[in-house]
């Protein structure tokens, strides 16, 4: 038994990333991003599906891989208020989220950054994967419910 019904998950690292990954040099897993062998850049972010029955959003915290320019772009404006103005970076999700049917791996995506504090905001190309379609028209308390339960009952979210 739980108390309440959660509204976010967040992955801990991209799919990526490992153990023995940890070991090579130009590698690093932080709470806001991640390289691998100084080759393949992360930044963690939100995706936010709205709940058609319920007051609040569902959130999903994930990781985007972006061009190593994109990366050092948005490593320069990390800390500028004025980075809200930015153009959005192109991504692929490098997450693998549960409870769908087909992957949500490498699925494209623009990145948005936010305001100083807040996590940057992940839109899903608009295309028929069920992701992309929760995004665009949300989804219903009890496809919340079905995701707490694979949540709660496997390992891979927190």
């Amino acid at each position: 038994m739980h108390d309440g019904l959660p509204f976010a998950y967040s992955m801990p690292a991209p799919v990526y990333w490992s153990p023995e990954v940890a070991d090579k040099p130009g590698s690093f897993l932080g709470g806001e991003q991640c390289v691998i062998e100084n080759e393949h850049f992360f930044v963690r972010g939100r995706i936010v599906l709205p709940v058609r029955d319920a007051e609040e959003d569902l959130e999903w915290g994930v990781w985007v891989s972006l061009s190593p320019a994109n990366y050092a772009r948005m490593i320069d404006v990390f800390e500028d208020p004025a980075r809200v103005d930015e153009p959005p970076y192109f991504g692929w999700l490098s997450t693998v989220l549960p409870g769908y049917e087909h992957t949500t791996l490498n699925l494209k995506t623009n990145l948005h950054t936010q305001e100083l504090g807040v996590r940057p905001l992940i839109e899903v190309e608009p295309t028929n994967h069920p992701l992309a379609v929760e995004q665009r028209e949300g989804k219903t308390l009890a496809r919340v419910r079905e995701f707490a339960e694979i949540a709660f009952h496997q390992s891979g979210t927190s």
